[in-house]
């Protein structure tokens, strides 16, 4: 092809019609709207879908992806628009890379987050691949942020709509994986454009509720989950305060997390108390008061860079860090232990901070994500 033709929409020197793009679809609004959209443009789409669990379970359970009614979804949306669409059966690798994941990780008494190894080590690794074995110049998703081309290559950016950004469970995408992927989505102002979208494509899903839920955790469960994946990891144990003193018992530290106050069933004690820490070594759950929550220093490891400069290339860095997906980006200082480890210091002091929560790095001026790691030790 002549690198004389224009750069069509996914930035190609060629036709639409001789770019093949796979789209991951999850038989939701957003990524049917991203494969109806290229395909009226003319590319050549493929769309896939994965069977990530046993949707013999999920049929029943409205507000998840991925589940059997998806699946039929996405294919709806392929008919109608006229390309091929395929599903995979990646349930042995969802179940070995994301929920033994997610059920070891609270059983270690940390808090994980599924969205982002999902997207980690599934959907942008064994998907992505996929996507290149079918010949496709690029894979796109549905997800609310945004790729921009810099001096050094493609950036990471958050969402023009912020309450739809979704840069905190994507803050693990490689650099070689972003030139690769394509977020078609990611300009638009707000959810009802892309609903706009949807019904002038008149695709059924137009007016489809969002998902809510993490697809394997029925009506936000994670205990009966993790007591399914690993049966007897519930052992009951003590509720002591930050001097040892035993205040009660629990059933089993996989039904807490970092900050929780009701339903420890400890009431009548005086002034409120927070879960601070858990210890599931000793099945202990460690209370305090609010001020014991709060949190200057984390460590952060696994940590994946995408700014210009090495990351260790430096004493340290100046950046804005979220770490939870529902909170602001606040100011904070990173010192790098080594290319893939680093010691974050916020300027104010956090609540809640949980070890297995993603610290995401944003640059302290403009929309770019420089990356992020784990948060591997809490409280």
């Amino acid at each position: 092809m002549s690198l004389d033709h224009p750069l069509n929409s996914l930035g190609f020197a060629k036709p639409p019609a001789a770019t093949r793009v796979v789209v991951a679809m999850s038989g939701g609004v957003d990524s049917s709207v991203v494969a109806a959209q290229l395909a009226e443009e003319g590319y050549d789409v493929v769309g896939v879908t994965l069977q990530l669990y046993d949707h013999g379970a999920a049929l029943a359970k409205k507000g998840a992806c991925c589940a059997g009614r998806d699946i039929h979804d996405a294919r709806r949306v392929a008919e109608a628009m006229g390309f091929p669409h395929y599903v995979l059966d990646y349930e042995n690798t969802f179940r070995a890379a994301v929920m033994d994941d997610f059920a070891d990780a609270y059983l270690a008494g940390a808090t994980p987050v599924p969205c982002i190894r999902c997207n980690e080590r599934v959907k942008f690794k064994d998907l992505l691949q996929t996507a290149r074995d079918l010949d496709a110049d690029c894979m796109a998703t549905g997800h609310y942020i945004q790729r921009k081309l810099g001096a050094e290559g493609p950036e990471l950016h958050c969402a023009t709509d912020a309450a739809r950004d979704q840069s905190y469970f994507l803050f693990s995408t490689t650099a070689e994986q972003l030139d690769y992927l394509r977020f078609p989505l990611g300009h638009l102002a707000s959810k009802a454009e892309t609903r706009a979208l949807a019904a002038r494509y008149g695709l059924a899903v137009a007016d489809k509720p969002d998902s809510q839920d993490i697809c394997f955790v029925p009506n936000g469960n994670y205990a009966a989950v993790i007591e399914k994946l690993r049966p007897g990891a519930a052992e009951p144990g003590e509720i002591v305060d930050l001097a040892g003193h035993v205040l009660g018992t629990h059933r089993g530290v996989i039904h807490y997390t970092i900050g929780q106050r009701k339903g420890l069933g400890i009431g009548g004690l005086g002034d409120p108390l927070y879960v601070v820490r858990l210890d599931p070594d000793a099945r202990r759950v460690v209370v305090g008061p609010k001020e014991a929550l709060s949190t200057r220093v984390i460590p952060v490891r696994e940590i994946n860079w995408l700014g210009d400069a090495a990351f260790d290339s430096v004493a340290e860095r100046h950046v804005m860090v979220k770490v939870r997906s529902t909170r602001a980006p606040r100011p904070a200082v990173i010192r790098p232990l080594s290319a893939t480890e680093a010691e974050v210091e916020l300027l104010a002091p956090e609540d809640g901070v949980s070890a297995g929560q993603a610290c995401v790095f944003y640059a302290p001026e403009g929309s770019r994500i420089l990356g992020g790691g784990w948060i591997w030790r809490g409280r």
